[in-house]
């Protein structure tokens, strides 16, 4: 028998060129791998069509995202209000296939009476409301805050709303799913790892020659955490810093000018920065969110040495034993001073392939998800 699955993304799944992205794109591969017919629907927003999709999919469609002022609803979450789409609607419409929705973006359908008896699961990529109040806490901007301020307050009551709606969650960390059941008391939630590109350790032995913080740097959250690494803890460290990743701005750019060992790498190429993640000496990855899963976080457990986070970065989850964990500035340069000349071993290898390999295996999560949708 012929399984047809209809997938609606937040945004076009490829090029996998930032953390958001790895979910999307190689749980398309890993279903198609197991023989499941996609359907895939991309509200797209600036990336354009990707023939590469159709590789793994039966059929591609996209529709044009509500950007700006279009998209502002008084009732609804902008994320939500913004890919509302009659013609998507229609097209899930027309069979009676199973639809999976990729976050709370684009779950809009889950409040029209016409899908209340179809089989809906819900892959949640955080707790929204959570994560935009935590994104008010980090920007600089008076604006921003205020924007995050109010989306959260429509989210949470959006969340709590849709809850029950769909047949399944599907949450990307455990502390996830546990929100959704204290905060909203959902029963139909369950933990289901992300899917990645890679499914072994691949860290090196022996010694890296720099420490390195990379993230998309446009992102206020991130440029935070940079500045307070460059600002409180490399300033009284004699260590080669380099911060990596998207878009910094000038702000970033100027701060480790100022600073004699520290240097910003703008925009680097996704080989590039794979380069850096295996040649570095130390990981270190605070945040100052914890809601969801830090991607750049496994990506370096799974590629690069020594990782040194915060509580948030790890909270509620299984990969804490692989890290360090720091505190506060004080502990953060203890530990890297501690680190930056300690060779990294084959016992720590071998303690990451207990601990995520058989938690972050595609094949293995696909099935589970088909079993979800299928029985």
């Amino acid at each position: 028998m012929e399984r047809h699955l209809h997938i609606v993304s937040l945004d076009v799944p490829y090029p996998v060129n930032h953390g958001g992205q790895f979910d999307l794109f190689y749980k398309l591969v890993a279903l198609h791998q197991a023989g499941v017919k996609i359907h895939l629907h991309c509200f797209e927003y600036g990336r354009g069509p990707q023939p590469e999709l159709e590789q793994y999919c039966a059929s591609v469609n996209y529709y044009e995202r509500q950007c700006g002022h279009k998209g502002f609803s008084h009732k609804l979450p902008y994320i939500v209000a913004s890919r509302c789409s009659a013609e998507l609607v229609n097209n899930l419409l027309s069979d009676d296939y199973p639809i999976l929705l990729e976050g709370i973006h684009t779950s809009h359908i889950l409040q029209d009476e016409r899908f209340a008896s179809r089989r809906t699961i819900l892959r949640l990529h955080n707790v929204e409301y959570q994560y935009y109040r935590q994104l008010a806490d980090t920007t600089y901007s008076v604006f921003k805050k205020l924007y995050y301020l109010h989306e959260s307050k429509l989210l949470r009551s959006y969340e709590a709303a849709i809850a029950e709606k769909a047949s399944v969650i599907l949450a990307v960390s455990e502390q996830d799913v546990q929100t959704y059941r204290s905060k909203f008391g959902v029963k139909n939630i369950m933990h289901l790892p992300v899917f990645l590109p890679y499914n072994e350790i691949n860290s090196k032995e022996g010694i890296g020659c720099f420490c390195l913080y990379q993230g998309n740097l446009s992102v206020d959250e991130n440029e935070k955490a940079a500045l307070w690494l460059m600002d409180e803890v490399f300033n009284e460290i004699p260590a080669h810093f380099i911060v990596a990743g998207k878009d910094p701005s000038r702000k970033l750019e100027k701060a480790a000018e100022r600073s004699g060992h520290t240097c910003v790498v703008a925009n680097p190429s996704e080989e590039e920065m794979q380069d850096m993640i295996s040649k570095a000496q130390i990981n270190i990855l605070p945040s100052f969110n914890c809601t969801g899963v830090k991607l750049k976080l496994l990506n370096a457990l799974f590629n690069g040495r020594h990782c040194v986070v915060n509580d948030a970065a790890v909270k509620d989850s299984s990969i804490g034993p692989a890290c360090h964990i720091g505190t506060n500035a004080e502990s953060f340069r203890q530990i890297v001073a501690q680190l930056y000349h300690n060779p990294f071993t084959q016992e720590e290898i071998t303690l990451r392939q207990r601990l995520l390999e058989p938690l972050f295996n595609n094949e293995q999560n696909a099935k589970q998800l088909i079993n979800v949708i299928w029985g």
